[in-house]
């Protein structure tokens, strides 16, 4: 399928609606169940009871530090090590990686190429529409890398702004909405395809700020001398914070398996301690952890 038929498949995804709240927020009902019966290929018994037969589970990534990565050879991130947590206490001991650029995500879980999207992708109305998510595992404030020193003071985005910068996004992410939320012009605004591409404008006077999650610019500038990541903020739209919450993504018709991970998410988020010990290596702690009344199905409402 061509990324114009998804144009939203990045793990954060261009917001064109609320894709999430701040404050206390009601918590509707549940996310209404799909009608389709979550089988396995072979029609016999349910999805999680085929992967337990298996005694594994295949999952894709993109290859996003700190959110799912390969490296020496091994599956590292916050997303798999939590992914692996959960499966393993289902009865499912192995995680079968795949890798897929950010546009491939959805389409491939659709074609049926794996069962879980392990790659901390945001909860949005628009991908509710194509697959399941999961209850939150995580949520980003947002923040801008800039050249050491920050020559232009940047501290959000109304100050970038005023400051008539020009601000570096990922392609189809959701911090372009949010720029041009704030009032910054299309034109202020560069498109990039992956995080160092933006440390690299930033580095090269391309662009003056390059905006991402605090999580992803701070994992990035351990390895990029001669820049800094701001103070995180939380940006608003039309008066509502966006927290950036991601999570697992099933197929649709995997109500059951969704049902059965969001089980075992909530003994580690409720957690706060096991939470740390599990991903704080890659940049997550207790203010990350989702508030218990930040839900999918009030993050999936058109």
């Amino acid at each position: 399928m061509s990324t114009s038929e998804f144009p939203n498949l990045s793990r954060r995804g261009f917001l064109t609606r609320t894709a999430a709240v701040g404050g206390l927020i009601a918590v509707p009902g549940l996310l209404t169940a799909c009608s389709k019966t979550d089988t396995g290929s072979d029609g016999e018994g349910s999805k999680l009871e085929q992967l337990k037969k298996q005694g594994y589970v295949k999952v894709a990534y993109a290859n996003e530090a700190p959110y799912g990565y390969k490296e020496d050879g091994k599956l590292k991130g916050e997303a798999p090590t939590l992914h692996r947590e959960i499966f393993k206490a289902l009865g499912v001991d192995e995680l079968r990686p795949t890798f897929s650029e950010w546009d491939g995500l959805i389409p491939g879980l659709q074609a049926g190429k794996y069962d879980v999207i392990s790659a901390g992708m945001a909860i949005i109305p628009e991908r509710c529409e194509k697959a399941l998510f999961s209850e939150p595992e995580f949520i980003s404030p947002t923040a801008m890398m800039v050249k050491k020193g920050n020559p232009k003071n940047l501290t959000d985005l109304a100050s970038a702004k005023k400051a008539g910068v020009t601000i570096g996004v990922m392609s189809g992410a959701v911090e372009k909405g949010y720029a041009t939320s704030a009032g910054i012009s299309d034109g202020d605004i560069k498109t990039l395809q992956k995080p160092q591409d933006g440390a690299d404008a930033v580095k090269g006077g391309r662009i003056d700020a390059f905006l991402l999650t605090s999580i992803s610019l701070n994992w990035l500038a351990k390895n990029n001398s001669g820049l800094e990541v701001t103070e995180a903020f939380v940006p608003e739209i039309d008066g509502t914070k966006q927290y950036s919450p991601g999570g697992a993504v099933f197929r649709k018709g995997a109500e059951e398996l969704r049902d059965a991970f969001n089980e075992q998410l909530k003994k580690i988020t409720s957690d706060a301690d096991r939470y740390v010990d599990l991903i704080g290596e890659y940049g997550f702690g207790k203010e990350t952890i989702p508030p218990a009344n930040l839900k999918t199905a009030q993050l999936c409402k058109a």
